[in-house]
């Protein structure tokens, strides 16, 4: 596992973003954890947050020419992300859109840089793929291609079918997903930390039952 990988599970736990216990997820499914990107909700933790981001879609080798936040975590998501990167010697164009259209000033749904080039979609998970279907027909609707998705974890499980979310993403699309981490790396975080035994049998069976 890469340090920066490595780096933001351990941030997340500490933040209380990923959590353990038991939680149900959108599928209805009982976790022994649970990561909620909505919690980093402070200067400090987002701009440690986009750090993270950048470093990812840096490490992928993916090129793109402008970040696409959907509303509404990836508005925070794109800007912040684009900062981000900015500090690490690359500055590139960000926009993202409105859920309801503007009818006066400028109107339309998007806001910030043009939509064209080639797009990076960024986001904090992908769950039933919705926001990205949305987030590339709008691309494309602006005669732009995407580049490619860009999230925070990958928790590596079944959707519907035998494939996880975001390996449908990756199919039905064609584009890569970027994950800063996934189940693999918080898999490897916890059999490194002291006293995470029980965490770390609880993870593995969830992954077991319904992993990738």
């Amino acid at each position: 596992m890469s340090d920066f990988r490595r780096d933001f599970i351990s941030f997340a736990v500490e933040q209380n973003v990923l959590c353990f216990g038991d939680f149900i997820t959108k599928a209805g499914r009982q976790s022994p954890y649970f990561f909620n990107a909505g919690l980093f909700s402070d200067g400090a933790s987002v701009g440690a947050l986009a750090q993270f981001y950048a470093q990812a879609v840096q490490a992928s080798g993916v090129e793109f020419d402008v970040l696409f936040g959907p509303a509404y975590k990836g508005i925070v998501l794109a800007s912040a992300t684009a900062v981000a990167l900015a500090t690490q010697g690359r500055n590139v164009p960000f926009v993202f859109n409105r859920k309801e259209a503007k009818d006066h000033g400028e109107g339309g749904v998007l806001v910030g840089a043009p939509l064209k080039g080639r797009v990076m979609i960024i986001d904090d998970v992908i769950s039933a793929g919705t926001s990205v279907r949305e987030s590339v027909n709008m691309i494309r609707a602006a005669g732009a291609e995407p580049a490619g998705v860009l999230i925070a974890l990958d928790r590596m499980e079944r959707g519907q079918g035998a494939l996880s979310a975001v390996q449908e993403v990756e199919q039905q699309f064609g584009i890569p997903v970027i994950p800063i981490a996934s189940l693999d790396d918080l898999l490897g975080y916890l059999s490194a930390q002291n006293g995470m035994d029980e965490k770390l049998a609880k993870v593995s069976a969830y992954r077991n039952q319904y992993g990738i």
